[in-house]
């Protein structure tokens, strides 16, 4: 009886979740013109109305006819939306479907999805892939945020929680978290522990690595700090740059982040969707690519964590007697509690980055705060399988992408709390300024 409540349970849930992803499209479009819908064609962005299409199609494909073995909705669904199939550049010239179509058939995959939700006796390959596709759906509502800030389009128009439930008292009087916090070397667990409810394949399985002692900043590097380095004169320094790196910075004609710049009066700003605001200069530096954050490092006498030394700063458990790393570790910074409004940044719920010394309750055993949510972090590392990598049956979700990337961590204010925990790794290429991205530094070693 006690599993039989517990899988209900859980149905309970992913008919929620299903409702909500779906729901969270439709909102992060719905003000678009059709027009918008389209956008110019750019190679880091998708056309959006492609994009939604594509995460019903997604669902329908793994759920409804890979599991339930049902047929196609639309006869022509994989000649529209299937992302592998179709390359990047010629999906402007598909023949979509017009908004309204494009809308229904989103309507009818949830509805037929949450149908046989109701079903008795689901299977766990169902279940597993229902929650495999509202995950993607949230990865891909995050692009949809990014999307709009890269396009100049409005800050997108959501039915949130009210101010001040969350992330609004959290926020309060945050200001800056300068300093390091040491962390003891010793054996550790790095990825993801077989007991996990749910994990991509790119975290599996948890194995040993050996850390040694390093110092992490307790927080992200912050506008100010980054303007700094902008105004020392970082972006003309070739020797603070990688060879790469530089070459990137002159290919783009980099002077200062993406969405900067400099009146006459000598202030900056920054640019928030489709409106110019002034530098907070406690938030985070967001929108910088790896490339970027390498060199800010260099010239601060600083360096990129390695994912290794990230993971144990957020998950790693202290001993209280020894000042030692522990055997076990958390699943979020502060303990083993799914996140809420007082202990992250995330869900829109803030509508961008807070200052980084917000949220003292989410600082980890180690003491870094704000190490979920806020702000994407590059690291050092090079996007890798982990030992006896094995594809999830979605094989294109990682493997395409090993050594070509590099891993971020930690997620952002627009990531989904049901997604994000210690072991999640993202991935993007070291010149994506676009996605919501900063980073904290370590401290040198002699």
């Amino acid at each position: 009886m006690a599993l039989e409540i517990e899988t209900r349970r859980t149905i309970s849930q992913l008919a929620e979740w299903v409702s909500d992803a779906r729901q969270r499209t439709f909102e992060l479009v719905a003000d678009l013109s059709d027009e918008q819908l389209l956008g110019p064609r750019l190679s880091i962005v998708n056309p959006l109305l492609w994009e939604i299409g594509h995460t019903a199609w997604f669902q329908e494909k793994w759920v409804l006819r890979h599991v339930c073995n049902e047929k196609p909705i639309r006869a022509d669904a994989d000649a529209l939306y299937d992302s592998i199939a179709i390359p990047h550049d010629t999906r402007w010239d598909l023949p979509l479907p017009s908004r309204e179509a494009t809308l229904a058939y989103m309507h009818a995959v949830r509805d037929r999805v949450l149908e046989k939700l109701n079903e008795p006796e689901p299977s766990e390959e169902f279940l597993y892939h229902v929650m495999y596709t509202v995950f993607h759906e949230d990865m891909h509502n995050e692009a949809f945020t990014y999307t709009r800030q890269t396009l100049c389009y409005p800050e997108p128009r959501l039915s949130l929680p009210p101010d001040g439930s969350g992330a609004g008292k959290a926020a309060a009087g945050g200001g800056p978290l300068s300093g390091d916090v040491e962390v003891p070397g010793g054996p550790f667990l790095l990825g993801a522990g077989r007991d996990e409810p749910f994990v991509f394949d790119n975290e599996k399985w948890a194995h040993p690595v050996e850390a040694k002692p390093f110092a992490i900043a307790r927080a992200p590097v912050t506008q100010d700090e980054f303007l700094a380095f902008v105004e020392g004169g970082g972006y003309r320094r070739p020797e603070l740059w990688s060879r790469e790196g530089w070459h990137w910075r002159e290919a783009v004609a980099a002077e200062h982040q993406v969405y900067w710049r400099k009146e006459e009066s000598g202030d900056w700003l920054r640019r928030d969707f489709d409106r110019w605001v002034r530098l907070e200069p406690h938030r985070p530096v967001l929108h910088v690519n790896w490339h970027e954050a390498q060199a800010y490092c260099r010239w601060a006498g600083r360096r990129l964590p390695t994912e290794a030394e990230w993971e144990v700063a957020a998950a790693g458990v202290l001993a209280s007697e020894s000042h030692t790393l522990s055997p076990s570790k958390h699943s979020y910074p502060w303990g083993q509690d799914s996140p809420d409004p007082d202990r992250a940044n995330l869900d829109w719920r803030a509508m961008g980055c807070l200052d980084v010394g917000a949220f003292p309750a989410s600082d980890s055993s180690v003491g870094c705060r704000q190490m979920l949510g806020n702000v994407w972090e590059w690291t050092a590392s090079d996007f890798l399988p982990y030992p006896g990598f094995v594809p999830d049956p979605y094989k294109e979700y990682s493997e395409p992408w090993f050594r070509t990337h590099k891993v971020l961590r930690g997620g952002c204010w627009v990531t989904r709390s049901r997604l994000i925990h210690n072991t999640y790794r993202n991935f993007y290429t070291p010149d994506r300024r676009d996605v919501w991205a900063g980073f904290r530094t370590c401290r040198e070693t002699v």
